[in-house]
């Protein structure tokens, strides 16, 4: 059933009219904040990009579709940290318009430009479209793969779940975290007996085949390194440790409010009562099946162990949907208002954040983009020192670190440097991309330049029959504290 046709749109005009133009405006700030962004590429994003110097089916902590997106991105535009991140709005955007057509779907256009809004201007995607990560990808393989599931509820033929297929094997690509799509698809069926003739139909069954047969070759990698990606993972969840974590618990939850926004996610708490109450109509049950599952895990964990604030991100994606059906539902646009008002509000000072990044702190919180800070600065100390002894005639063979962190920003910040970049492994299997794919392990390569933040390093200067301490720096990393990093000689690995 569709909504009231009164809630004609957002701004009282054509529901996708409102959404083209809202969405056109979100899009160039996003890309203009993209080109004053004065953050250094974060670690995590470094490690990407050095992943998509190298192409493969697999990589040690992900699987491998961010890393083939930033290589088109990066051949397209160049390797700047603006275009790394590029994909992020762009993708971003896509993924608003599929919410846009689920919504129009089920309720029609105007539940379906205030979701599509109500989307793109979400905490959390205002910060995601700042970065480049793999919840960027995930969120528009999620999305596009529950329009689909909606279009072959509906019929139309073979198209929709080719496109399931390929949703799906291309989320799974992105993130593991898309196999909880096939978890939600089985409680919807559970809570709704008038949908399980999908089981009946062939067309599902050659979606999930074909969603098997992309993740296939990513699997066949894992098989031949150890299963490291599902290591990782399993590591992640941290299910070796204590198992009671009532903080981190509600540290998770609070961090909902943040990434899905005050206003939505008490309106989401408010329809999961009613549903419990009233029940649903069809259309927003199969929204809730997609939102509520996830969710429930997820906070499970965090009470359980841990849990990162994203880890729950594909709920919001119906969840959204849900959340602005229900609103106009009940005459109560004015919510949806006040939501995409406050939200337009922190990403502008995202915006602003970003923009004058390392030159202001925040009461009780000091400098908030230190951890994104002083990777080049780090980087161009280490330049120096290569560059010294090569004018003195002993130049080093390799420059090595003892943190993944540094590792990835010295793959990305000297990448014009032909100094070939390697990670220290100890004993055990590797703990991570690089412990994995360029361990030091040639005594030949001496000497090497250690660079670690560890304040005692003996542990690998300990290995080696030659040390010298060349310096000890601290990196500015904005207004926060600086970061402590120490060089070293090393040549006669043991």
């Amino acid at each position: 059933m569709h909504s009231s046709a009164k809630h004609e749109g957002p701004f009282g005009v054509s529901p996708p009219l409102a959404l083209a133009v809202g969405l056109g405006v979100l899009l160039v700030v996003r890309l203009v904040a993209l080109a004053w962004n004065a953050t250094d590429l974060f670690f995590d994003e470094a490690q990407y990009w050095s992943w998509s110097r190298e192409p493969s089916f697999g990589y040690y902590s992900k699987p491998p579709l961010i890393a083939w997106i930033i290589a088109v991105a990066t051949s397209v535009c160049g390797d700047g940290e603006a275009c790394i991140r590029l994909p992020a709005p762009l993708i971003h955007t896509a993924t608003a318009v599929i919410v846009y057509l689920i919504g129009a779907r089920l309720h029609g256009r105007a539940v379906g430009a205030w979701a599509g809004l109500g989307f793109a201007t979400l905490p959390g995607i205002s910060l995601s479209a700042g970065i480049i990560s793999t919840d960027v990808p995930l969120l528009f393989c999620w999305a596009l793969a529950l329009w689909a599931l909606i279009a072959m509820r509906h019929g139309d033929g073979w198209y929709p779940p080719v496109v399931l297929g390929i949703a799906l094997g291309l989320g799974l690509n992105a993130k593991y975290a898309m196999a909880f799509f096939v978890g939600c698809l089985a409680v919807y069926l559970v809570v709704t007996p008038e949908a399980r003739r999908l089981l009946m139909d062939i067309r599902l069954w050659v979606a999930l085949a074909v969603g098997g047969l992309a993740i296939a070759p990513n699997l066949a990698w894992n098989y031949a390194h150890s299963f490291a990606t599902f290591a990782h993972t399993a590591d992640n969840a941290n299910w070796g440790g204590r198992l009671v974590n009532v903080g981190k618990g509600f540290e998770f939850v609070a961090a909902q409010a943040i990434v899905f926004g005050p206003i939505l996610l008490a309106a989401l708490a408010a329809t999961v009562h009613r549903a419990w109450r009233d029940g649903l109509p069809e259309g927003d049950r199969l929204l809730l099946a997609f939102t509520l599952p996830v969710l429930a895990v997820i906070t499970a964990q965090a009470f359980v162990s841990r849990a990162h604030a994203n880890w729950a991100a594909v709920s919001y994606v119906a969840g959204v949907v849900l959340v602005t059906s229900t609103l106009l539902r009940l005459d109560a646009a004015r919510w949806l208002r006040a939501s995409l008002a406050l939200h337009v509000a922190i990403m502008a000072l995202l915006v602003a954040g970003t923009t004058f990044a390392g030159r202001f702190t925040v009461p009780l919180a000091g400098d908030p983009f230190q951890r994104t800070l002083g990777w080049r600065g780090l980087a161009d100390v280490a330049a120096v020192a290569l560059k010294k002894a090569r004018d003195e005639g002993r130049p080093f063979r390799a420059i090595m670190a003892d943190d993944r962190s540094i590792t990835a920003s010295l793959l990305y910040y000297l990448r014009r440097d032909p100094t070939p970049v390697v990670a220290w492994r100890d004993a055990g299997r590797p703990k991570d991309h690089y412990e994995l794919t360029r361990p030091l392990r040639d005594p030949a390569q001496a000497p090497v330049l250690l660079i670690s933040i560890r304040r005692d390093a003996s542990a690998i200067t300990g290995r080696f029959t030659t040390v010298e301490k060349l310096d000890e720096s601290a990196i500015a990393a904005g207004l926060g504290e600086a970061r402590r990093v120490r060089f070293y000689a090393l040549s006669g690995l043991q």
